[in-house]
């Protein structure tokens, strides 16, 4: 079996860059040059249609810089195509040679901070390519005899205009005829006063752009730049004297041996995997078990062709990532996966033509029956990861890494992926790993590896099939050490509040394209209402309509129908008044490290920001320099909430807070809002699928197809959440790896 090495890891910060790849764009360059694109067309538009805003054209030259700073020039070229393109469809001709010109300027002002030029050789940039850019507008004015009369109206309209402006200051008027006078004939010279003026503007924007995003591209340089799932570089189109090589090895991921295996991510101080040593076999189902924070994503980042720190992956051929027959990774965050407009696009994206896909045979496979034509941007987030996993298993793969996910599904769905998955290696040959944290996802795996803490344990003992026996847990708030009845009768649960109705929901309904053919509704005449120091639960399934719900009780939606009122008043108009933890939560969190994203969200300082990460059980000298781009799925989690915590807010909205975690960590949450809600009156609306949030509740309301069809006491005793879920250190006899920490 032939050794694949590690390649070389791309460095992080302090203003290293990874080695130029040659080839084809990868999919960070392409990914980077899109949304900058976009940036870039924004910001011209925006200059062009809101009156006294076109300096805001001015801005357009930076998100172009940046391209062209953190890659290759091919990538600035694909930006400015998909730049002017955009242009071009959304505006017509008008604004597409300010989109060309502010890319060219971008382009040369960031190379020139990537090359390290002096002023000079800037000016001397600037000087080239000046008249060339001139002579193209001159050669597309030629040909295009409407753009030109447009142009030549557009610029006499546009000096008239601030001729009458100047014209207000009375002393300025006797030189505004004779200059008006020169205007208008230079304009009849348009084809040496246009290349003229384009090539004295290329220079000058050219030389400001280089001296002023200097600070910018500082700092940016002291952001790491890492593509995590960056494939090997014998997996990528090559140049080899002057031509272009493409391996076209057919992939070979499995089965795969680790030897010593380590991983150190940028800027961290441990490793995140520390000399794992495993092999897996092919047609097999293993499951890597873990708590949160044990190194299971890393580890199936390797798998996937990450390049380790150090030791070496053997495997027979090419990793083949995404390539059909080759390996296909499911992550635990759906939504940087699907990128279809719509479900059937998506299970086909970036597949040959020649490949056949069963679009409705693979839903149905995955429980999406029937949605085929759905809009992804409507699905919920359980619908987002059955979609993800359909259009992985819609490549035909050899290896099917599935990183967390039933995170994001239903009790009854979590069900049916877990079945599909076991079935997957005997029905059609596909080597399954699967990375959970949950105890009763292990039964019937052929093999089972234990992390924690970055290390494999030794020998682990097989789980047992059915974890229904466990012994339950209790999660107490910090302000009752030993349950006492609460104010709502119910032993260790904060009772309802009574008080007036602080948030209301009245015959709220939402349909997703209002009046298109491809409308969906989401809601419909929801009312309910919640009292200060109140906790309420909304359960339902995936699809029923609760994220949608967490966003208009938020302000963040305006419903089609009905209206939300906190404290009386319209809440899309307090926005921020409702502190909403988002179902993804990358989303949220925006800042480098783990202690500048607490920080900046709960508005605190770096004693409050710790204390925030510690009640919700994470080590807060351990994490807080930590980029967060290096945390599991279940620590980013719980530093969203940290951040949102800190900032005490008065009404708390969790949209599926318990997502990803594993059963310490969820223990660690609920007795922090539990907390929240005994010592400081906190009103809690938890959105979940999972009922074991109902801890914190008091009341349970339950969605069906956007309606309410349930609005309850939550109940005590048997029925209690409580009662039937595992506990952190699972049955009697079983050990998992990290339940005592």
């Amino acid at each position: 079996m032939p050794e694949q090495a590690g390649w070389p890891t791309p460095p992080g910060g302090g203003g290293d860059r990874a080695p130029t790849p040659s080839g084809p764009l990868q999919p960070v360059e392409l990914a980077t040059a899109s949304v900058l694109a976009g940036v870039t067309v924004i910001l011209v538009l925006a200059g062009w249609l809101i009156p006294h805003a076109s300096g805001l054209i001015g801005l357009a030259v930076v998100p172009m810089a940046v391209v062209a700073h953190r890659h290759r020039p091919r990538a600035v070229v694909a930006s400015t195509v998909a730049a002017v393109t955009v242009a071009f469809l959304v505006a017509g001709t008008g604004p597409v040679p300010t989109v060309a010109l502010c890319a060219a300027v971008g382009g040369i002002a960031g190379q020139a901070h990537r090359r390290q030029w002096r002023w000079p050789a800037v000016l001397g940039a600037g000087l080239a390519c000046g008249p060339l850019f001139g002579a193209a507008a001159d050669l597309a004015l030629v040909a295009f005899g409407p753009l030109r009369r447009l142009t030549i109206r557009n610029l006499r309209d546009s000096w008239d205009g601030y001729a009458r402006l100047v014209g207000t200051i009375r002393p300025l008027r006797a030189y505004l005829r004779p200059v008006t006078r020169v205007v208008h004939s230079s304009l009849h010279l348009w084809w040496a006063l246009i290349p003229a003026v384009i090539a004295v503007v290329t220079v000058v924007a050219t030389w400001t752009t280089w001296y002023y995003i200097r600070g910018l591209l500082r700092r940016l340089d002291r952001m790491p730049v890492e593509d995590r799932l960056a494939p090997p570089p014998e997996e990528t189109t090559s140049r080899r004297g002057g031509a272009h090589r493409e391996n076209v090895a057919p992939p070979g991921p499995v089965p795969v041996a680790f030897e010593e295996v380590s991983v150190r991510y940028p800027g961290a101080s441990v490793d995140a995997l520390a000399g794992v040593s495993l092999r897996m076999s092919p047609r097999e189902r293993t499951v890597v078990l873990g708590p949160n924070g044990s190194g299971k994503s890393t580890l199936a980042r390797v798998l996937a062709g990450r390049a380790p720190s150090s030791g070496r992956v053997v495997r027979p051929g090419p990793v083949g990532l995404g390539r059909p027959g080759g390996t296909a990774f499911v992550s635990q965050q759906p939504e940087s996966q699907v990128l279809g407009v719509r479900v059937a696009d998506d299970l086909v994206w970036g597949l040959p033509a020649s490949w056949q896909v069963d679009v409705d045979a693979l839903l149905d496979t995955v429980g999406l029956s029937g949605l085929a034509a759905r809009e992804t941007s409507t699905l919920s987030g359980g619908q987002l990861q059955r979609l993800a996993l359909a259009s992985a298993l819609a490549r035909r793969p050899s290896l099917l890494i599935a990183d967390e996910v039933t995170a994001m599904v239903d009790s009854s769905g979590r069900e049916e992926i877990v079945s599909l998955l076991a079935r997957l290696p005997a029905d059609h040959g596909v080597s399954v790993v699967q990375v959970t944290h949950r105890l009763e996802e292990v039964a019937g795996a052929d093999s089972l590896r234990c992390l924690d803490s970055g290390r494999l344990l030794a020998a682990p003992r097989l789980l047992p099939a059915d974890p229904a026996g466990a012994t339950s847990a209790t999660v107490r708030s910090a302000a009752n050490p030993t349950p006492a009845a609460g104010p709502g009768g119910h032993p260790g649960r904060p009772g309802s509040r009574g008080g007036e109705a602080l948030l209301v929901a009245d015959r709220v309904s939402h349909t997703y394209a209002d009046r298109t053919p491809w409308a969906q509704t989401a809601l419909r005449g929801v009312s309910l209402s919640v009292r200060a120091g109140e906790g309420l639960l909304v359960v339902g399934d995936n699809g029923s309509g609760k994220t949608t719900l967490a966003w208009v009780l938020a302000g963040l939606l305006r419903p089609t129908e009905g209206e939300c009122r906190l404290r009386g008043a319209p809440v899309h108009r307090q926005v921020g008044s409702v502190a909403l933890a988002f179902q993804h939560a990358r989303l949220q969190v925006q800042a480098a490290t783990v202690g500048a994203d607490v920080r900046a969200a709960g508005g605190v300082d770096r004693s409050a920001g710790e204390e925030a990460l510690t009640r919700l059980g994470l080590d807060a000298e351990l994490l807080w320099d930590r980029p967060v781009d290096t945390l599991s799925g279940g620590q980013l989690r719980r530093v969203a909430l940290a951040g949102l915590l800190a900032s005490d807010p008065e009404v708390l909205l969790l949209d599926e807070p318990l997502a990803g975690l594993d059963a310490e960590s969820r223990d660690a949450l609920l007795s922090a809002v539990a907390d929240l809600r005994n010592r400081r009156g906190l009103t809690v609306v938890v959105i979940s699928h999972d009922s074991e949030a109902g801890v914190v509740c008091d009341r349970v309301v339950r969605l069906e197809r956007g309606e309410v069809v349930e609005d309850l006491p939550q109940r005590a005793g048997a029925d209690d959440p409580l009662a039937s879920r595992p506990s952190p250190t699972g049955p009697p006899g079983t050990s998992i790896p990290g339940a005592a920490r």
